[in-house]
């Protein structure tokens, strides 16, 4: 049975809206229908398109990302990324008044391995089978090809920059990820490419990748349309609520007249939700990526080294290495150098890359990260018809298959899957 044929038929169905076709917002828009529920989704760009965060991503469906950006000590490391502006983090100094707040919560939430220990046991309800939700996704989608399972590898120099990430892994292992580790001898036969630095690898089965978020984002959003949804080109601004009820949400076209709405706007969902009745504390970690499309080398395994903080893999335009964090916000300028630096980086982990190549394909994307590394999913403070669904930081590709299922639910008025309580937009106070 399809997808298509499993929804709900008929009219004098709640009408929801669901605003932003990326791959939260799409998987929303399924899981929606699916709920029997009649579904606008409210989108001013192309659904997996160039301007889109998920277009460019690493593509990783990493269930064992469970560990925040922040970790104890990382306070420490604010005075570097200051300085560097090439850093693997970086903050641009015009930009700091303006993110410090969000900069002092994100150091807060790890500031104890007891802390990291909580967000890891959140995050990994909404991953835990994460690959396989996307598999399923993709299938019903006509794209099987786009995801697959054959897991995750992580690439060291030594034993001793693994144990410099002992926090990580034994987080890691307390919500039950397990992986297996490759000894020199064992990555050198199954990654003949990757540079002789690298001696250690720690493979994570379970995890997955998709081959091209992009197309498969664009997939899922043609996929909500052909099993009924409606799909309208126009940019939210804000909602008619009377009574603590949505009535409509409002657009640069005009109202939407609607019953429930889910804000899956991304990066750009901070005014959404404020409008909602929930500030949120939303910050752009704005990232880039490099694609070689006729690389001559690269790895066998969706590789990420400890020593450039990237990841690198087969996309089916080539190979992509994506990373980097900067905080400059929605609308500064992208600093090319920092993709120069992935590319670099990506031709010192496959030194046969160095010759022959074509220039390298820069983008910029917008994660939306909340300071805590946890997304909001739940309802929205002025009304419960308005779910919030937004804010996974680096986890958002991974993490939209699970959030879609309980933004649909939180819209059908039925018991969510997971708790809810640690993602609860309300537990950011002013």
């Amino acid at each position: 049975m399809t997808v298509a044929r499993s929804f709900s038929p008929g009219g004098g169905r709640r009408h929801v809206v669901v605003i932003g076709a990326g791959a939260v917002g799409s998987a929303t828009a399924i899981e929606a229908l699916r709920a029997g529920l009649r579904v606008t989704v409210l989108e001013p760009g192309e659904p997996g398109g160039p301007q889109a965060t998920s277009y460019g991503n690493a593509g990783w469906l990493s269930s064992h990302s469970v560990v925040p950006p922040a970790l104890p000590g990382a306070w420490r490391k604010v005075p570097g990324w200051l300085a560097d502006p090439l850093g693997p983090l970086a903050l641009r100094w015009r930009y700091l008044p303006r993110a410090l707040p969000w900069l002092l919560r994100y150091l807060a939430s790890g500031w104890t391995e007891a802390r990291v220990q909580r967000t890891a046991d959140a995050l990994r309800t909404l991953l835990v089978d994460a690959p396989a939700l996307h598999a399923q996704l993709a299938a019903e989608a006509g794209v099987p090809q786009l995801i697959e399972r054959r897991g995750l590898l992580h690439a060291y120099r030594s034993r001793a920059e693994f144990d410099g990430d002992a926090l990580g892994w034994r987080v890691r292992r307390h919500v039950g990820i397990q992986w297996n580790e490759w000894s020199e001898d064992e990555l050198r036969r199954r990654e003949p490419d990757l540079d002789a630095r690298y001696t250690l690898g720690i493979f994570v089965p379970e995890a997955g990748h998709c081959r091209n978020p992009g197309a498969y984002v664009a997939a899922l959003a043609r996929h909500a349309l052909d099993a009924g949804a409606e799909r309208i080109t126009a940019r939210a601004t804000g909602f008619r609520i009377e009574g603590g009820r949505l009535r409509a949400v409002r657009t640069e076209a005009g109202d939407i007249a609607c019953d429930g709405a889910a804000i899956c706007a991304g990066a750009r969902s901070g005014p959404l939700a404020a409008a909602a009745g929930s500030a949120v504390p939303l910050e752009s970690e704005r990232g880039y990526h490099v694609v070689i499309e006729d690389a001559a080398a690269g790895p066998r395994t969706p590789t990420m080294v400890a020593d450039g903080k990237l990841i690198a893999h087969w996309m089916d335009g080539g190979l992509r290495a994506a990373g980097q964090v900067e905080i400059a916000g929605l609308e500064a300028a992208p600093d090319w150098r920092r993709a120069g630096i992935l590319h670099r980086h990506l031709q010192s982990m496959f030194p046969a890359l160095a010759a022959g190549a074509s220039p390298a394909k820069h983008w910029l994307g917008h994660r939306p990260s909340l300071p805590d590394g946890l997304p909001c999913i739940g309802p929205a403070a002025a009304s419960a018809d308005i779910v919030l669904a937004f804010g996974h930081g680096h986890v958002g590709l991974c993490g939209s298959a699970r959030t879609g299922r309980l933004a649909a639910q939180l819209l059908a008025g039925v018991a969510a899957e997971i708790p809810l309580a640690p993602f609860d937009p309300g537990r950011f106070k002013p």
